[in-house]
């Protein structure tokens, strides 16, 4: 088969042929349609995401989705020909989707929304996940309470806003004024953080009395901003960038909660990964059910072309999520 290797950190990757895995106890064998390009996709590359523990030599790509080709011992969840889409290997030892065959755990895996193209569902694992983790797991969100999303036209920012509002909340989210105009079409009211201070917009919008769950997606002095907006005594930060060094004084003194995100975990350690399948199912629904939608760069790139993909995204020029078409049929 056809992979793109990635032989030392700050490299381009290699396209070359390797062998085709073989689905091994509690594995399927995926022929993968396309991958989906994440931020953490090109830190790994680059040598800057040591939390990812890859090696080099490498096959990158946490984003899959495709078609299952053979199913390894002890699997009855999936059949052969079942379409499925998953966030599988690309971290640590486990290899990733920019080549033509995955032996992927099937755990991590659900069936592909039927209402999405491959391109669209390759574009969900991480992001979706993520969201979930945070605002479901974490934070219980649910009716009747409010939600600001950091980041609202990112990957995770955009599906954490239609999570969200699927579960009942209001929301809001921050952007540049570019984005507004796209935050507002998701569903959530739109937050200019370029003009507005946090005790603007939390005045504006909550009264004074704090927003009932914020998501950081972006990290930094964004999650410091954060643990300004949350609600007193009831509040609650969840944040999927929270690595960094921060005061908690802000979040302290209004009683307030945080809680972290590490959505690599179940891949790194083994541990949890029928949770990231179940979740995918849960996020096929909504999809299905037209609650969900993912938005997607329009540009269209490949095997040999994912040097190039991987530059879009670090400069952050894309509209929408960067993915590589994999193969057509196999």
């Amino acid at each position: 088969m056809r992979a793109a290797v990635l032989r030392e950190f700050g490299a381009d990757l290699e396209l070359t042929d390797t062998d085709t895995p073989v689905a091994g106890p509690g594995q399927v064998l995926v022929a993968v349609r396309a991958s989906g390009v994440n931020p953490l996709d090109t830190k790994i590359r680059a040598g800057k995401a040591d939390h990812a523990k890859v090696r080099p030599p490498a096959v990158l790509g946490i984003d899959l989705a495709g078609v299952i080709r053979d199913v390894g011992p002890g699997v009855a969840r999936f059949s052969p020909d079942d379409e499925v889409y998953g966030m599988t290997g690309g971290v640590g030892d486990l290899q990733g989707s920019l080549a033509e065959y995955v032996a992927a755990d099937a755990r991590l895996l659900a069936r592909k929304p039927a209402a999405l193209t491959m391109r669209e569902a390759a574009s969900l694992p991480l992001v979706s996940i993520t969201a979930w983790e945070g605002l479901v797991d974490r934070a219980d969100v649910r009716a009747g309470q409010t939600v600001l999303v950091h980041g609202g036209t990112g990957g995770i920012g955009s599906v954490a806003i239609q999570i969200a509002r699927s579960r009942g909340a209001e929301v809001f989210a921050t952007g540049s004024p570019r984005s507004l105009a796209t935050i507002e079409r998701l569903g959530a009211t739109p937050i200019d953080y370029t003009s507005t201070t946090v005790e603007e917009y939390v005045a504006e919008h909550t009264a004074d009395g704090g927003f009932d769950v914020v998501l950081d997606t972006v990290g930094g002095a964004t999650l410091d901003m954060s643990f300004r907006s949350a609600r007193v005594y009831t509040g609650h930060v969840v944040s999927a960038l929270g690595w960094g060094t921060h005061s908690i004084a802000p979040l302290s003194f209004r009683g307030a909660t945080y809680s972290g995100v590490f959505t690599l975990l179940p891949m790194l350690t083994g541990r949890g990964r029928q949770h990231h399948g179940e979740i995918l199912a849960e996020i096929a629904r909504l999809v299905d059910d037209g609650r969900l939608t993912p938005v997607l760069d329009p540009r269209r790139f490949t095997l040999e072309t994912v040097s190039e993909a991987h530059r879009v995204v670090e400069a952050g020029t894309n509209e929408g999520k960067v993915v590589i078409d994999i193969s057509s049929g196999s």
